[in-house]
């Protein structure tokens, strides 16, 4: 399996020593950057209506005279048909209220919370290897294959563990397992009661996921029990959807509050590594090994108008795409056992393609929703001439994402995919930041290290009023999702309790770069 993985060196800023010195004169072909072009060209497109509306502003006083002059007889009109001024007064009253029923109810997402585990769970890489290597199970060609992933997997060396896999043997155990999960989504959910404050009698939908992890009673059973919520509240445990799960979950969620009206959402994510550490042979199951790690994230969200002025963000677009149907995207991250009757999760050669045409399918139905007008006349115009004209030499048009989002949570799964998307989206180092840094710090928690990403930009302060936060993920079946947050207020770190605050002014650090090597 090809670890996709190039070194990437950043041109050095300042002039060239080839570059020419100004002579002092305008020179139009030396002194116009083509990106000034382009954000011009941005510019007329996008405002072309509004120009068009100028000679209509214009003339509006001119219609104000003529309204005051007539003012008069336009009164006589009225009050000789009071009957059908009334009539259809309350035909546009009525109009107005089914509208305003019908239109779909905002979702707020009032906070969130991020659990830190104990540092006693803090594991350093070569710890992990050193287990890795006393199991006794693993072939010495397989512990240098995990070597070599450790090495250029983008994790650091303060990511968790739970207890049962540094145990010699793995405690792969269901009382283990239970004892892990519980840890993190109480963990989360405590956290989570205590910032917004909200009483557990007024969550009226709870929503777990959890890929690898699904006992009897469920996962949503364990927190209706822990915290009593009442007996009539609509719960879902969704299980084997992958790391996506999170998206899936809000997107529910968003489903559910459009029926039931003045209501609280929590959502908790979380994933469980004790019961699906691999200690068999079979090289396409052992990358999990080196990229999963504890971690767990609970949501709340309300439809409340009342909840408006307290929520961090409001949720504009949850778009979902699924893959399943074909062949490959469907068994590329693939749960199973080995010939030695050893569990894991498989990861096939075709996993960076399905990715990336899941991505393409996705964002090509998100684009029309988000992109500024211009974007979508380029990308169109360039279609129409490759595929209507012919015109093969023309490069397909990549639309610029950065001009419908400030900020990009993209899912930690792994180093060679954030290089990819990096690449491909054009995002700049501060734009990736926020993923490799979770990355780096709290390596691959599934479904929850979307929620880890937004937590990190919070701690940088990045957050202002009317920010737009683009959140992807990606997940076994094969899926990718997106969700959009419009931010509702500035997000002063000084007033947050977050898993990166104590320690965020050491991020972000650098990542050193390595070349490619086949695995």
């Amino acid at each position: 399996m090809a670890d996709q993985i190039e070194d990437k060196k950043n041109p050095k800023s300042g002039t060239s020593s080839t570059e020419k010195p100004n002579n002092g004169l305008l020179n139009l072909q030396s002194s116009v950057k083509l990106k000034y072009v382009k954000l011009g060209y941005h510019y007329l497109i996008s405002n072309a209506l509004y120009l068009v509306f100028i000679p209509l502003l214009a003339s509006a006083p001119f219609s104000a005279v003529v309204t005051k002059q007539n003012f008069g007889h336009l009164w006589d009109v009225l009050l000789q048909n009071f009957a059908t001024v009334i009539i259809c007064s309350v035909l546009l009253v009525f109009l107005a209220t089914v509208y305003s029923m019908s239109r779909p109810k905002k979702v707020y997402l009032v906070d969130f919370a991020c659990y830190k585990p104990d540092p006693a769970r803090k594991t350093t890489k070569s710890v992990c290897m050193d287990r890795i290597a006393t199991y006794g199970t693993f072939t010495q060609g397989n512990i240098e294959f995990q070597r070599k992933i450790f090495e250029r997997s983008g994790l650091g060396d303060e990511t968790y563990v739970p207890e049962s896999v540094l145990q010699i043997p793995p405690k792969a155990t269901l009382d283990e397992s239970r004892k892990e999960v519980e840890m993190l989504m109480f963990g989360a959910v405590d956290e989570l009661l205590a910032k917004t404050r909200v009483l557990t009698k007024d969550i009226g939908i709870l929503i777990t996921n959890c890929s690898l992890f699904n006992p009897s009673p469920s996962l949503s059973a364990m927190i209706v029990n822990r915290y009593k919520l009442r007996g009539n509240i609509i719960s879902y445990n969704l299980g084997g959807m992958g790391c996506s799960a999170g998206l899936i979950s809000i997107a529910l969620a968003k489903d559910l509050l459009q029926v039931h009206p003045n209501s609280n959402a929590l959502i908790v994510s979380t994933e469980s590594m004790t019961l699906n550490w691999y200690c068999g042979n079979d090289r396409s199951m052992l990358l999990p090994n080196c990229l999963f790690r504890m971690g767990g994230a609970a949501v709340l969200l309300s439809n409340k108008p009342s909840d408006r002025r307290r929520s961090k963000y409001q949720l504009v677009h949850a778009v979902r795409t699924h893959k399943g149907a074909d062949d490959k995207a469907y068994t590329c991250a693939f749960q199973k056992e080995d010939e030695t009757q050893y569990r894991g999760v498989s990861l096939s050669k075709d996993l960076m393609a399905v990715a990336g045409e899941a991505l393409k399918a996705n964002i090509t139905t998100l684009g029309p929703l988000v992109l500024p007008f211009s974007e979508q006349l380029l990308f169109f115009l360039t279609l129409v001439a490759r595929k209507v004209f012919r015109a093969e030499k023309i490069k397909p048009y990549i639309p610029d994402f950065k001009l419908a989002f400030e900020h990009f949570c993209i899912h930690a799964g792994g180093r060679a995919v954030l290089d990819e998307l990096e690449k491909n989206l054009r995002l700049t180092q501060k734009h990736i930041e926020p993923s490799r840094m979770t990355l780096y710090r709290f390596g691959n928690t599934s479904s929850s290290s979307l929620w880890y990403e937004l937590a990190y930009l919070e701690a940088k302060g990045r957050i202002r009023k009317g920010d737009r936060t683009w959140q992807i993920g990606f997940g076994s079946g094969f899926k990718c999702n997106s969700v959009v947050w419009h931010a509702m207020r500035t997000i002063n770190p000084a007033t947050e309790k977050n898993p990166w605050l104590d320690e965020i002014d050491k991020f972000p650090v650098p990542v050193p770069q390595v070349s490619a090597i086949n695995m």
